[in-house]
């Protein structure tokens, strides 16, 4: 990728990182519109199984192929359960514990884990001072919210929010395992849809077994709506804005939506779910800020003074 990628960004990419950030602040809320209605584990087989579907559709318009590699379908599959069973499933199972505003500040602490976790596994992404003290902010943050009520015992709320930040690691494995795609030369879209088919395969004897789908009462007009937003828009879609951001922009710049999906999804659970954080958790939101801008570097870089030579 062009170094020169990562510097700027045009009004099209912000336009796509906005509307990305969107669409995932948007699955929170799609997500708690529907936990009352279906099990956990069906809504993220709906989930990735319509993303699967659009993906193919969209695949086959654009005349991009599956791959036949065994292989490659099971780097898809290591793949989609680090990436799309895991956390999807625990972010839902959290949801239902504690409000969507909530989960996506806890959610928003991936890029923390990921730091750390690249960190262990990769040469090429050492830990700087600048990183361990954005992790340590991040982590004060999360501490600050979840540390008091912990400290009466594991109630489902300590639970959930431990699931959330579950979420958070399973993204930091899968966006490093990831980086061995780099050198299959497969399409983003193709990616996307081939991770999404091998969790849908991974999901669907499990959701068959345990939730028995069959046997579930219809969900409401409101909750097939969320649950066709939260495949189609907040996965699909958003699969494609990730990938072609990443194309165009960089990973640093891509790294600029987890500051805006939490400020979407806190203004949709308010707005329409009249949902209401506590002032500890904006606390820990703002130190989770502070660590993410810590690790984003740009920020600081740009209040640093600039040396000027001297005076003639």
């Amino acid at each position: 990728m062009n170094s020169a990628i990562n510097q700027s960004m045009g009004f099209y990419e912000w336009v796509m990182l906005i509307t990305l950030s969107i669409l995932w602040g948007g699955s929170f809320f799609f997500i708690e519109v529907v936990v009352t209605e279906l099990p956990p584990l069906t809504i993220v087989l709906s989930r990735v199984g319509l993303a699967a579907v659009a993906l193919w559709i969209f695949a086959a318009s654009t005349g991009l192929r599956p791959p036949t590699n065994a292989g490659i379908w099971l780097a898809f599959l290591v793949m989609g359960m680090i990436n799309n069973v895991i956390p999807f499933s625990l972010l839902v199972w959290g949801q239902t514990h504690m409000a969507s505003s909530l989960a996506s500040i806890l959610n928003a602490t991936t890029p923390l884990f990921t730091v750390v976790v690249a960190g262990v596994f990769l040469t090429d992404e050492r830990l700087t001072v600048a990183k361990l003290t954005g992790v340590a902010f991040g982590l004060a943050g999360v501490i600050l919210m979840i540390g008091p009520e912990a400290l009466g015992g594991f109630s489902h709320n300590v639970l959930a929010q431990l699931a959330v930040l579950g979420t958070a690691v399973s993204y930091a494995f899968a966006s490093v395992y990831g980086r061995r795609f780099e050198t299959m030369g497969l399409h983003p879209v193709i990616l996307a849809a081939g991770q999404v088919t091998a969790s849908s395969l991974i999901l669907l004897p499990v959701v068959f077994y345990f939730d028995q789908p069959q046997h579930l009462a219809l969900p409401t007009v409101s909750a097939i709506a969320a649950i066709l937003a939260l495949g189609i828009f907040s996965t699909a879609l958003a699969y494609v804005l990730y990938f072609r951001i990443l194309a165009t922009a960089g990973a640093t710049n891509l790294m600029l939506v987890t500051f805006l999906v939490p400020v979407s999804a806190i203004l949709l659970g308010s707005l329409v779910l009249g949902e209401v954080l506590q002032p500890v958790h904006l606390a820990g939101m703002a130190l989770i800020s502070g660590g993410l801008i810590a690790i984003d570097g740009r920020l600081l870089k740009l209040c640093k003074p600039t040396k000027t030579g001297a005076p003639e």
